[in-house]
């Protein structure tokens, strides 16, 4: 196989993913080996995958790959969600634009044969780019939330709970959305800290018998407002009845500025007679504490805003004008009718919709409910017991007990048509039928012909849909008790972001505890939020979120996986670098350079002859040593992955490849100039290419697969995403008779060695073509005659000797606690070496003071911790014996 100069993983990848799908590799069926299960956090259906979906789903393909290699019966179901509020404003704004068409001009049915219509064209964008990423998913089992079992689901799920008296419908404040008209949950709502203005206002007060009164403030009281737009909706004013300053108003009234409305003064201790004036404006529609005084009182509800954030016919000024316009025109009416006392710079918390991004409305609405107190107990004891796993649990656990201990009622209706339309009825007399057809309602209304029902026009929360997720993608509520939902659920993992802990996670735990009597996942693993290198969250808003298809088709798949996992800290924020993403490209590089020149030994290897079984451990020791280190590496990487500390994981492989296995690995067994490559150390870097590959799989798919294959390593048939991973607890724990923790000690002697023999070298200006002689001092004198050939080919010196004494004439350096004098061939520039050991002495001795500082510090050794003490002491060992022999070196030249 001829190999290009460099990975192009353009060429590469198509190839791999139409191999794996024709195999049908990730598709599962139920069978005899145990159910690895992952259900894919649907995206929503409007737009593209963005960089935090890059990261859950390639943490997803790692884990799915590697159970799938693991023995595992892995099943990954991919789909997306109907995302009501974006999807419907996005249909909308395409209808306006390119068709003319308003909603108001459609009825129902005309609406969702358009949204259906978009969705089947833009649907398919985000289920390209996963596969584009490499993740190995089921395509067999694509789900959508309005597919028709799964709307069947959502409607049977409704009439079950409205028939067990969890879901009830009301008129309560709710928060409102005026971009997308229609109701939020609490959880849909973001707080942010502005600064804005408060506006102190005079409202005019009369006695019960029309006599003007006063107070401490003047004519009037003064009543201070965030809000001014609102005053037209104000039916009474409160004041605290300890407060003296307002005892004389009782029975008393004030007038609303601008409309001249009569309005009641009212006694409440609810008032803080130290905020402000100690006067509260009570405008029960625009704010839920306003609202709940006013129930109290038996107050007026005076509603001045449309559904639109435009002023109502209630608000008898400004009628159609959009409330913050408005705000601005009442605050000049205000200023010239003389009832703007003063405004003042004011820091405050706004609500916003996560949806639209508009500011939220609290208004008074009819709308459908779902009790939460009596769900959210089992689905906390769920957690609190340890049967559901949360990762990282110190982060997330308190925030998902927190929630369910203080959860309220779900506002579970929504003011659209796309979407799961609410199964209920009215007849004319408004008496409501609950049902899943319209016939069966038909029959609870008494099943007379003359009786006429109307549906109910809203649709159902997105979320109350896709909480169901875990089961109805196996069909559980609609066919419950099937083969596949008892084969797969409950789910392994799910891999999701923080921001969805209550609007999802706890209500998909919810859910199954209620409807499959399990819960629906064994651990949760949170992602962090993907940022950009300024620490802002990544928005199309900002246009600081790259686009994925740009990246892959510039990078790689690969390097895209890598880049984002390599600075992914399990459930931390991670600051998102294209410079990571470099670094992947340059990996899948270096292992191609790797490949090549395997491939390049193949052509001129040898059959080494049979050796003495003690010249064979000696020519085998580098083989042993990667054997030994690749274990290690494997057992590492086991225990990661299972504390799904997946950055660190990748981190050891990374190293093993990069630094074990090409910088140290290849070139010990590599052969001389124009010489033949030992066939045993061949077949040996095969066989360890293969599983180093293996190991890499979950992360970089595709290059190792190609490698996989390139290295010609394999058995007939054999593809490297099926290839089962030979159970840790099978690795050696000894070779040939010495055990592996000896050959990784050894080889850590080794790399110390080389490392700082070359830097002597380099230091003293020797030409790398120079060889030298090499005399060490050392305690371990038989460890080094094991990795003496290797340590000589290495660092070109023609001879490893051992002494006990300085070596004069010679560059003397210290490794560890050894002292290596290195004879050259031509005479030793002294004054080079002169410098450059003064210079090393000089540092020695600074950082020796430092320790010996810290040591002498009686509180640093009683407080610190014993073993961090220990190595400070070990710090000041290796720093006098290295002052001592650069001493002797200095005194020898």
């Amino acid at each position: 196989m001829e190999l290009s100069k460099n990975f192009t993983p353009e060429t590469v990848e198509r190839r791999w993913t139409d191999h794996w799908k024709q195999k049908a590799y990730f598709t599962s069926k139920p069978d005899n080996r145990p159910a690895f299960t992952v259900v894919i956090p649907p995206p929503n259906v409007t737009g593209v995958l963005h960089m935090g979906h890059t990261l859950n789903e390639t943490v997803q393909d790692i884990l799915v790959r590697k159970a799938r290699m693991s023995g595992f019966n892995a099943c990954w179901v991919p789909g997306s969600d109907h995302a009501s509020i974006a999807t419907e404003a996005k249909v909308v704004q395409m209808l306006e634009k390119e068709k003319g068409i308003r909603k108001a001009d459609l009825n129902r049915e005309e609406f969702l044969k358009y949204a259906f219509e978009w969705k089947e064209k833009y649907g398919g964008i985000i289920y390209n780019q996963i596969e584009r990423l490499g993740c190995s998913v089921d395509w067999d089992r694509v789900t959508f939330t309005m597919d028709d079992h799964y709307y069947k689901a959502v409607i049977k799920v409704f009439v079950d709970l409205y028939k067990k008296g969890l879901i009830y419908r009301g008129a309560r404040m709710i928060n409102w959305d005026p971009a997308a008209k229609t109701a939020l949950s609490d959880e849909e709502v973001e707080y942010k800290d502005i600064q804005g203005k408060l506006y102190h206002v005079q409202y005019r007060l009369e006695s019960a018998d029309g006599q003007p009164l006063t107070t401490v403030f003047g004519n009037g009281i003064i009543i201070a407002t965030q809000r001014p737009e609102t005053i037209m909706g104000d039916t009474a004013i409160c004041v605290n009845p300890n407060d003296e300053r307002y005892t004389h108003l009782k029975g008393a009234f004030a007038y609303v500025p601008l409309i001249n409305r009569r309005i009641p003064i009212i006694f409440d201790e609810y008032v803080d007679t130290s905020f402000g004036t100690g006067a509260l404006k009570v405008t029960p529609a625009h704010d839920i504490n306003d609202y709940n005084l006013g129930l109290k009182h038996n107050l007026q509800v005076v509603d001045t805003l449309n559904e639109d954030g435009t002023l109502s016919e209630a608000a008898q000024l400004y009628i159609g004008t959009d409330r913050f316009k408005a705000r601005k025109l009442i605050i000049e009416d205000l200023k010239a009718a003389g009832n703007l006392v003063k405004e003042e710079e004011y820091q405050t918390r706004l609500g916003y919709s996560q949806r639209t991004g508009v500011v939220v409305e609290p208004r008074i609405s009819t709308q459908w409910f779902l009790k939460m107190k009596e769900m959210a107990g089992p689905a906390l004891k769920a957690v609190v017991d340890g049967d559901i796993r949360i990762h990282p649990g110190d982060k997330f656990l308190a925030t998902y007990k927190y929630w369910l201990e203080n959860v309220k009622d779900w506002c579970i209706s929504r003011q659209l048509w796309w979407g799961q339309q609410i199964p209920a009825w009215y007849d004319e007399a408004g008496n409501c039928y609950v049902a899943e057809t319209a016939e069966e309602a038909k029959m609870l209304a008494g099943g007379d012909d003359s009786v006429i029902l109307t549906r109910d026009e809203d649709v159902l929360d997105t979320w109350f849909s896709s909480w169901l997720w875990p089961s109805e993608v196996f069909h559980g509520v609609t066919k419950p008790g099937n083969e596949e939902i008892k084969y797969y659920y409950p789910t392994s993992v799910l891999v999701t972001g923080q921001d969805i802990i209550f609007f999802w996670v706890a209500r998909m735990v919810m859910a199954g505890l209620e409807y499959e009597k399990e819960i629906p996942f064994r651990d949760v693993y949170f992602t962090g939020m993907v940022r950009d290198k300024q620490g802002r969250k990544m928005s199309k808003s900002l246009g600081n979120s790259p686009d994925l298809l740009e990246l892959i088709d510039k990078y790689g798949a690969d390097a895209v996986r890598f880049g984002i996992m390599i600075s992914s800290p399990a459930g931390n924020d991670l600051l998102f670098d294209e410079a990571a993403l470099e670094q992947g490209r340059n990996f899948n590089n270096k292992m191609w350079n790797a490949l090549k020149l395997i491939n390049m030994w193949k052509e001129k290897s040898i059959v080494m002859p049979d050796l003495a079984a003690e010249a064979f451990a000696s020519m085998n020791w580098p083989n042993n040593w990667f054997r030994s280190r690749l274990n290690e590496a494997r057992k590492e990487v086991e225990q990661l992955m299972g504390q799904f500390r997946l950055s660190e994981a990748l981190k050891t492989i990374y190293s093993l490849i990069w630094d074990d296995f090409c910088s140290w690995y290849l070139e010990w067994i590599k052969p001389g100039f124009e010489e033949p490559v030992n066939g045993h150390h061949l077949s040996k870097a095969i066989e360890f290419y293969g599983e180093l590959v293996q190991l890499l799989h979950p992360f970089m798919p595709f290059i190792t697969e190609e490698i996989y294959h390139a290295l010609e390593a394999r058995a007939e048939g054999d593809d490297l995403c099926i290839r089962q991973f030979t159970p840790v607890q099978e690795l050696e724990s000894e070779l040939d008779g010495i055990s592996v923790q000896t050959y990784l000690e050894n080889g850590k002697l080794l790399k110390e060695m080389i490392s700082g023999i070359r830097d002597a070298r380099n230091k003293a200006q020797l030409k790398p073509k120079e060889t030298v002689l090499c005399h060490i001092n050392t305690t371990k004198t038989s460890t080094v005659e094991t990795i003496a050939a290797i340590l000589a080919k290495q660092v070109n010196a023609k001879e490893i000797r051992f002494t006990n004494v300085a070596v004069a004439n010679t560059i003397a350096t210290v490794i560890g606690k050894d002292q290596v004098y290195i004879e050259t061939e031509q005479p030793i520039q002294t004054a080079n070496q002169k410098e450059e050991l003064e210079k090393e002495l000089e540092y020695l001795k600074g950082f020796l003071a430092s320790v010996d500082k810290k040591l002498s510090n009686e509180r640093f050794v009683q407080n610190a911790k014993p073993e961090v003490v220990e190595l400070e002491r070990r710090k000041k060992a290796d720093a006098e014996t290295k002052i001592k022999v650069i001493e002797e070196s200095l005194s020898n030249l």
